[in-house]
């Protein structure tokens, strides 16, 4: 290392960008180059991604926590986060990244069918190539082209699960093309269909596909007019065939409404020319994506159907949090589908074995401490100040010159904040702060200060960090929605700022968690645990996570374990500044949760309720109850005992992806101010859409634009057409 000064870098936000940004600036490979401080709100790292144990070890989340398997950036820093961790396997139950991270191929969707019933719509989805975060850059650069083929190919093998007399088939077989070779003969036997019309049969149909499947995958240039009248050609074809069929069998109708989708998708394709547009999926974000699907073809039943409801739901793509308005940009929509179904290795889906904040955020804090990171908790910001303008030099940069913030509590002897717990083992964070470790711990304890609470805005003091003396660099690492509250000097005088928060919009998430004596089986669940979504509001997602009982601390473990979802109306924005807001939105969420226990969960689970016809609210179990002793009292009371949480903190607001307002967003690597860079997944990051992989994709993205590491063809899918 040369004996220049470290360069001081402040973070601010420990979520998932945050602690990527750190992890990417205190790698070894710097030397020691740049000294970074993460500044924390309240006593925990995570952000949306927090969590928490509460009594008898009881895992805590801000809400449902899936890894997908198309993860590539998320799951290669946390594996190598975790091999450098090398926990001891003999001491630690999750040592290694395999213990904490386990594949979850079975996932379904709420299918709400012609007959005016729920039912479960489940699949195993089959393992792919490789692990996620598999080391080395061989992760194929998907072109469109490709997607289009594979989507093709899935048509085809759906179309080939369809039975026909077997006159037809062999009629067919006779009349089906041959195979064709060269580029000129695969686009004269396409004409020849073409000419004579021959799609009677399925045979000739599912040749017909083939015959597309192989011309977006091998033909550099092809005639898109002579495609686009033979796609519809096929989907015409295949309309006629399936239009009977799935009025009265389910399992047709479902699979036509994938069949359907996929054949709008590749019409939009051809018709919108995305195959050799430079601007890739992002061509159409301004389209809604099922405005673009009808614009393409697709049925109001495909559109309105559990697959396309269930895309939404899993990104809680809704304006202002109503379901009556259900909006994503059609591009990144279309780019995240691909993706997951396309891109995904080992698993469609991967659990975690323990909370989220256990698992992730618990392995960074140690090995970034163990680099020389700094962390201050209990920093809420409250400014980030700019240079006056009037100040600088000419051709010189704006830059930020002083950070602002309310240090909500004193550590005790003016030492570091030691915040993790351990749970046998295992080091865990805690749901609620260690008042000991603080000054006057006890009298903020019993007066009930709200740390992560933006409304409870109660300090111990006041601090001011100063570029040059305390800060050379910070990266904005906060929640989306919290840009409002805590840069109000950057609005009022960068325009770009104001349009991004404008357009860029959140919503907050509601979420409930449930612990039970029945198992599923019991409740008349009777397939293996799944991921579920497309259900009823006030919760469409549902997990079953029995699996974490083992990882708790109960007198006896429970029988089953359930996470739900959904995304929560909003309300004005001048509703949101009485100090009672929270409380009344938690409030809110418990009533939703009541709702749902008795009116909804029982399309999923039939057992649920008992003779009374309410639910079974017995089943609840209680930390604090002992065994033959009462607890939590009889009836809907019990429910007390349970967790859920109303997520209306401003940083805790889940980033939309609203059509035409991708454009809006600031990139990590933005050089407008010469000292400040931002990272989340509110950003402009290459993968637009609020999840762990778009936040720790900025993060990386934010460590580039300061030390140029990593590089950037070594952030999978920030070139993604």
């Amino acid at each position: 290392m040369s004996n220049e000064r470290p360069i001081n870098v402040a973070i601010i936000g420990g979520g998932c960008a945050g602690v990527t940004a750190a992890f990417e600036l205190t790698r070894p490979e710097h030397q020691g180059r740049y000294r970074v401080t993460v500044y924390q709100l309240g006593w925990r790292l995570g952000g949306k991604g927090a969590s928490g144990r509460g009594s008898a070890d009881r895992i805590q989340e801000h809400g449902l926590h899936l890894w997908m398997g198309f993860y590539e950036n998320a799951f290669r820093v946390m594996r190598e986060c975790y091999a450098e961790l090398k926990r001891d396997p003999a001491t630690c139950r999750i040592a290694d990244w395999r213990d904490a991270f386990t594949p979850d191929p079975f996932n379904g969707l709420a299918d709400w069918s012609p007959g005016q019933v729920w039912s479960s719509w489940t699949a195993r989805l089959p393992p792919f190539e490789g692990l996620p975060g598999d080391p080395g850059n061989e992760v194929p650069r998907w072109t469109i082209a490709q997607y289009m083929a594979r989507s093709l190919e899935l048509v085809r093998a759906l179309v080939m699960t369809v039975q026909e007399p077997a006159s037809e088939a062999a009629s067919g077989a006779q009349r089906a093309p041959a195979g064709v070779g060269t580029p000129e003969a695969l686009l004269e036997s396409m004409s020849s269909l073409l000419k004579y019309g021959q799609f009677a049969t399925l045979a000739v149909v599912i040749e017909a596909l083939r015959l597309m499947e192989l011309a977006l995958g091998t033909l550099r240039r092809y005639p898109e007019n002579l495609l686009l009248r033979f796609h519809d050609a096929v989907a015409t074809a295949l309309r006629e065939r399936f239009g009977k069929l799935v009025e009265t069998d389910d399992r047709l109708r479902r699979l036509w409404e994938i069949i359907d989708m996929m054949l709008a998708v590749i019409r939009g394709g051809l018709r919108f020319r995305l195959m050799t547009d430079p601007r890739g999926f992002d061509a159409i974000d301004d389209y809604d994506c099922r405005e673009w699907l009808r614009l393409n073809g697709a049925s109001e039943g495909t559109i309105n159907g559990a697959f396309v409801r269930a895309l939404y739901d899993l990104t809680f793509a809704y304006e202002d949090g109503d379901v009556r308005r259900p909006r994503v940009a059609a591009g990144q929509g279309l780019r995240g589908a691909f993706r997951a179904f396309f891109a995904y290795r080992g698993a469609f889906f991967w659990k975690m074995r323990s909370g989220m904040g256990d698992v992730v955020f618990a392995p960074f804090y140690e090995v970034l401490k163990r680099r020389g990171a700094r962390f201050e908790f209990f920093h809420r910001l409250e400014n980030v100040r700019l240079a006056d303008s009037s100040r600088l030099a000419e051709g010189e940069r704006p830059y930020v010159e002083a950070l602002e913030f309310d240090v909500q509590a004193e550590v005790v002897g003016g030492g570091e904040y030691q915040p993790l717990i351990d749970v046998r083992g295992l080091p865990c964070w805690p749901a609620v702060p260690d008042y000991r470790q603080l000054v006057e711990g006890e009298r903020l304890e019993r007066e009930g200060w709200r740390f992560e609470s933006h409304w409870d805005r109660r300090k111990a003091r006041s601090r001011t960090l100063r570029v040059g003396r305390d800060f050379d660099l910070a990266i904005l690492a906060v929640g989306g929605g919290a840009i409002p509250y805590v840069c109000k000097e950057l609005l009022e005088r960068d325009a770009r700022w104001r349009t991004m928060v404008q357009q860029v919009k959140t919503v907050p998430t509601q979420a409930l968690q449930i612990w039970m004596s029945a198992s599923m089986s019991e409740l008349g669940w009777n397939e293996p645990p799944i991921n579920i979504s497309g259900f009823v509001e006030p919760f469409d997602t549902w997990a079953d996570m029995s699996h974490l009982a083992s990882e708790e601390s109960w007198p006896w473990p429970p029988a089953s374990i359930a996470y739900f979802c959904s995304v929560l109306p909003d309300v004005p924005e001048e509703e949101r500044v009485r100090p009672a807001f929270p409380e009344e939105q938690h409030e809110r969420v418990r009533r939703n949760c009541v709702h749902f226990l008795r009116e909804d969960i029982v399309h999923l689970w039939p057992q649920a309720l008992g003779a009374s016809g309410d639910f079974r609210w017995d089943v609840l179990l209680d930390p604090h109850e002992q065994p033959g002793v009462d607890g939590s009292g009889q009836g809907e009371a019990r429910f007390a005992s349970q967790y859920w949480t109303a997520n209306v903190n401003p940083t805790d607001r889940y980033t939309l992806t609203l059509p035409g307002s991708l454009k809006f967003r600031i990139s990590p690597l933005d050089n407008t101010y010469d000292n400040l860079t931002v990272a989340g997944d509110w950003t402009d990051c290459g993968f637009n859409q609020g999840c762990v992989e778009a936040a720790v994709m900025s993060g990386r993205l934010a460590a580039h634009a300061i030390s140029g590491a990593p590089r950037l063809e070594e952030i999978v899918g920030f070139d993604h057409p």
